[in-house]
């Protein structure tokens, strides 16, 4: 049974990738209905990129990347060809009955086939269309295609990631998720959901449009106002924080941990830990201030301290006195972690095709109306059928011609 707070509403997917598919997910994990427009024969272009595949039952050779599944599920899989006249007038009408429209072609790119903005809103005013490009759809930019590593550059991030040139490793880095994606899919989310409550007032729909720059600039945050604030570009610190000191990771006698101090009085108990209270009535540490100003004088010593002692014999005396600290997990221990298991982050998800598909859980907890898992990522085209029958009230007989004319796979 669906009962989510957006069971009433349906989403026509034209993205593909991460960005796009992110924000469908979401809106599907919050119980709309989520039909994904595919190519046919070959799909998101995620069907392909792996190793890894995640495999069917033995004997079978249904099989699925891992990167499709992180971003499909609670969606049905439709095969139309939007460059036959044929799948762009299906199209049309399946937003004809939409209520929201997410598509990340390049500026223009639908126009051709008349599922623009301005051709759609004539068939439907109450649609939301949301435009996901990597500039917008203006800009001297604008024509120019945008990828997430290219814009973590462009847009200031890989700037302050990684270490100063001066140290060993040292250069700019990418963050390792695809993160401009993954944020301009929240920005998607928000402001869909925006539009629908503008809409829910109104009866009228609108037009976003969503770069992947802005996203990345926008999300700078601190960062941001750091450079706007105090005129001078931040550069890369490595692990350590622009604003607060000591906040970096730390090498242990076995590993590493972060510390995450991020007052006086929790650097304080820190000191007393550590067995230097001295540093606390420092004049060069006694405030966070002081102590960005002395970072170089502080680091080193707090370094030394930390390299005595084991990771869990740190993490014990430090939480046992509330200062913030924890390990650096790789995945397996992540997905392994005591609380990660208690918060159920892990899902498995039944596939009649794949046997059980794993997922990560949408960390959206909602006392009222929470999120619903109800189908896995689905096979290229499995619901093409169903979707021109459901929503359209098409026939066997009109489906075959369509078919067989190529319109649809």
């Amino acid at each position: 049974m669906n009962d989510g707070p957006l069971s009433n509403i349906r989403v026509l997917d034209l993205s593909r990738i991460l960005a796009g598919p992110w924000a469908s997910q979401i809106l599907g994990d919050l119980g709309a209905e989520v039909i994904k427009i595919e190519r046919p024969g070959q799909g998101d272009d995620t069907r392909g990129w792996g190793p890894p595949f995640h495999h069917g039952p033995a004997g079978t050779d249904a099989q699925e990347s891992a990167y499709f599944l992180a971003a499909n599920r609670n969606k049905r899989s439709a095969t139309i060809d939007i460059t036959t006249a044929d799948g762009a007038a299906l199209v049309r009408d399946l937003a004809a009955k939409s209520d929201i429209l997410l598509e990340n072609f390049k500026v223009g790119g639908l126009a051709k086939y008349g599922l623009d903005y301005r051709s759609l809103a004539t068939v439907n005013p109450s649609l939301i269309y949301c435009a996901i490009t990597g500039f917008g759809q203006s800009g001297p930019y604008a024509a120019r295609a945008g990828y997430d590593f290219m814009i973590q550059a462009m847009g200031g991030l890989m700037s302050v990631t990684g270490e100063p040139d001066d140290r060993p490793g040292g250069g700019p880095v990418k963050v390792g998720v695809a993160l401009a994606d993954v944020m301009t899919g929240l920005y998607a989310t928000i402001g869909v959901l925006a539009a629908l409550a503008h809409r829910q007032r109104t009866g009228r729909g609108q037009f976003i449009d969503l770069a992947l720059m802005d996203v990345q600039v926008a999300t700078l945050a601190n960062q941001a106002l750091n450079y706007l604030v105090g005129g001078k570009p931040p550069g890369r610190l490595g692990n350590a924080h622009p604003n607060i000191v000591p906040y970096q990771a730390f090498a242990t006698l076995d590993g590493h941990i972060v510390l995450a101090v991020g007052n006086d009085e929790q650097f304080r108990r820190f000191a007393s830990e550590a067995g230097h209270p001295e540093w606390a009535s420092d004049n060069r540490f006694a405030t966070n201030r002081a102590r960005v100003a002395n970072r170089a004088a502080l680091i080193p010593l707090v370094a030394g301290v930390v390299a005595a002692r084991t990771t869990d014999a740190w993490i014990a005396v430090l939480e046992a006195v509330g200062v913030p600290c924890g390990p650096i997990n790789p995945l397996d221990r992540v997905f392994a972690d005591p609380h990660v298991v208690d918060h159920g982050l892990k899902l498995d998800l039944p596939d009649d095709r794949l046997g059980c598909v794993p997922s990560v859980a949408n960390p959206l907890n909602l006392s009222e109306t929470p999120v619903s898992y109800r189908r896995a990522p689905p096979s290229l085209g499995a619901d093409t059928d169903a979707v021109l029958t459901d929503v359209l009230g098409l026939g066997a007989d009109a489906i075959a011609a369509l078919r067989a004319k190529g319109g649809i796979g």
